[in-house]
């Protein structure tokens, strides 16, 4: 089965995590992908130079970000194959440790 995880990240006003937590997430990352679990994962950009394809109404628009409602946006993923449900938790919560940790110093 495939699993989309998703690191979440503060829109324009955060501060970078640590080099620690980078490089902790890194060894999470290279082990994945050693075992074979990691599909593919990837940085994104900040919505500041993002566009959004829309079919509305039957018309397909265009429309320029940042988007003024999203304090939240998705700063990073990785798509993971895994046996079962239990075993994609397990994984999630294993990365979700290097964010812990840093979360006091990253706000």
């Amino acid at each position: 089965m495939r699993f989309l995880s998703m690191v979440k990240s503060v829109e324009g006003g955060a501060k970078m995590p640590p080099p620690e937590m980078f490089e902790e997430v890194e060894k999470w990352a290279e082990k994945a992908e050693k075992d074979g679990t990691m599909l593919m994962r990837g940085g994104l950009h900040p919505t500041a130079g993002s566009v959004r394809v829309r079919l509305d109404g039957g018309q397909i628009r265009v429309i320029d970000g940042p988007y003024a409602e999203g304090k939240e946006v998705i700063g990073g993923f990785s798509v993971l194959a895994y046996q079962s449900k239990q075993d994609a938790i397990a994984s999630a919560v294993a990365l979700a440790v290097p964010h812990r940790r840093n979360t006091s110093r990253i706000a």
